[in-house]
């Protein structure tokens, strides 16, 4: 994501939950003016959290991985619905966590947002 007012956009009309260490926004987008389905991408690691920026970029990278590795339910969502659906991932740890951790997390959260999502 890039834009300021769909950045804006998502974090006043979007809906937030947890999946420790990320704390995920979201926010489905259907109707005339939305652009064509798909998922578009936040990911947020603050500076007050993980002072080193090497470390903040391991991080994302960890994440964005992660979400690419997993998106596959997400994605066929939106496909068949012709929804676009903007997500924030935000670290919430004061410490380093293994990929495997925040693979778990990133998994637990794409389920969560389909389930929401199909009711």
């Amino acid at each position: 994501m890039c834009l300021k007012k769909d950045i804006d956009r998502l974090f006043s009309d979007g809906q937030t939950f947890l999946s420790y260490p990320l704390r995920i926004v979201y926010l489905p987008e259907t109707g005339g003016d939305a652009p064509p389905s798909g998922i578009s991408v936040l990911v947020s690691v603050p500076k007050k959290r993980i002072r080193r920026a090497v470390q903040r970029n391991r991080i994302k990278r960890l994440i964005r991985e992660a979400f690419r590795l997993n998106k596959k339910e997400a994605a066929d969502f939106c496909g068949q619905r012709g929804k676009r659906l903007h997500i924030a991932f935000m670290y919430i740890c004061n410490d380093i966590k293994t990929y495997s951790g925040i693979e778990k997390a990133m998994l637990k959260a794409l389920k969560i947002i389909c389930r929401k999502e199909n009711a």
